[in-house]
């Protein structure tokens, strides 16, 4: 399906598809010597990488940036852990997020979605990130932890210095990683101060949200520290609803930029699951995963040394023609759709359900709300860095009502 090119000829999410042709030309390994890390980009080869921990290490302590407060911040962080430290924590965090414990959040979803959209009931433009992507998904987790949501400005705050990556060129280096480290620094000095005031209230006064559950549970007999637990809870709020924010800004862009989707889509709810996951194939909000050598390897011809940094390259791997039919044509109907956004192996996303439960009824709502949701000039979204995340942070929108 064409994309609409009437609207603006130079929005930049447009041209990642053709950055990630470029680094599949160089090979399903190559070496960018500019930012002195290895690419991987075919979709066999990612898998590989992303279901071989003992080889390719989530821990990147030790070749990134150091920085005191971040540090301490990620001390619970077990997305950056390797197994036996990442399957104790796993275990913790895992129960709160299966598939039917999600289900069971459908009715609470639908209701937040409601309310936040009857707040602009009498408006025909809205910025659709303020109104719905963003709030919705901080709600939610917020309710989980039990954390008071109406705070939940200062969480996008956070997240948008984060992941912003304002700091940051498209193509940074470690150089640059620092400078955003000591630059993002008093946000995550605010950050953990306010974690650790919150955990030792609830470990105080305990209740029935995920914090309290948390802080009880025990793995092999250990139980979370305080510190532990601020990086553990900061984790889950903030990149536990980023994924969502971007994930409903990309699926409204991209049905804009294809015309005819959102129609189909409005006249066949049952496509809406099928058409998330096009959406995470097309742009997957986290394109990147790094990785680090624990042994030398022969990888795609090419000699590796222990503790290279490698990045296993989602974007590029979602749209490999070994994998994927017309890989970059926008399909909605698409199945199957092996796509990596939620990653692979012991690492993958534990919060995907989620994520996918969120999109499809806020998707859905907005279709039974509005005739149409259009982008009436793409000159006014504000994207984020694509090197960082790729998403939205304001999307102006237009809509009509039945």
């Amino acid at each position: 399906m064409p994309i609409d090119q009437t609207k603006s000829e130079t929005f930049l999410l447009d041209a990642l598809p053709g950055r990630w042709r470029d680094l599949r030309a160089a090979g399903p390994v190559s070496h960018d010597e500019r930012q002195g890390v290895w690419q991987v980009v075919d979709h066999e080869t990612v898998s590989a990488v992303l279901a071989d921990p003992a080889t390719y290490s989530s821990d990147l302590s030790s070749l990134a940036p150091t920085q005191e407060d971040f540090a301490t911040f990620t001390q619970g962080n077990f997305v950056g852990m390797d197994p036996p430290e990442h399957r104790k924590l796993r275990q913790l965090v895992s129960q709160a997020f299966t598939p039917r414990v999600v289900q069971g959040l459908e009715p609470r979803i639908e209701a937040i979605c409601a309310r936040l959209l009857d707040a602009v009931d009498d408006r025909d433009r809205f910025d659709l990130v303020d109104t719905l992507t963003y709030p919705l998904p901080i709600i939610v987790i917020a309710e989980l932890l039990g954390i008071p949501a109406e705070q939940h400005r200062t969480f996008q705050d956070w997240a948008s210095v984060l992941f912003g990556g304002d700091q940051l060129g498209e193509a940074p280096d470690m150089a640059d990683l620092e400078r955003a480290l000591e630059a993002i620094a008093p946000t995550i000095r605010e950050m953990n101060s306010y974690m650790l005031d919150y955990i030792r209230n609830r470990r105080a006064s305990p209740g029935d949200d995920l914090t309290s559950r948390l802080i009880r549970a025990e793995v092999d007999g250990v139980r979370l520290t305080d510190q532990e637990m601020v990086g553990f809870v900061a984790l889950l709020l903030v990149a536990g609803h980023i994924t969502t924010t971007a994930l409903l800004g990309n699926a409204v862009i991209a049905f804009d930029r294809h015309p005819g989707t959102d129609a189909a889509l409005r006249d066949d709810p049952d496509r809406i699951p099928a058409a998330v996951e096009e959406v995470l194939r097309w742009l997957p909000p986290f394109p990147e995963l790094g990785r680090r050598l624990t042994r030398p390897v022969v990888l795609g011809g090419h000699e590796l040394p222990a503790d290279t940094l490698l990045m296993a390259h989602l974007g590029a791997a979602n749209r490999d023609p070994a994998r994927f039919e017309r890989p970059d044509e926008f399909d909605v109907s698409r199945r199957p759709n092996p796509h990596l956004t939620f990653g692979h192996g012991i690492h993958f996303c534990f919060g995907a359900p989620l994520a996918r439960l969120e999109a499809r009824i806020a998707l859905r709502m907005l279709h039974e709300r509005f005739c149409s949701v259009a982008i009436p000039s793409y000159d006014d979204i504000v994207t984020q860095n694509p090197a960082v995340i790729i998403g939205v942070r304001h999307l102006p929108v237009e809509v009509d009502r039945p």
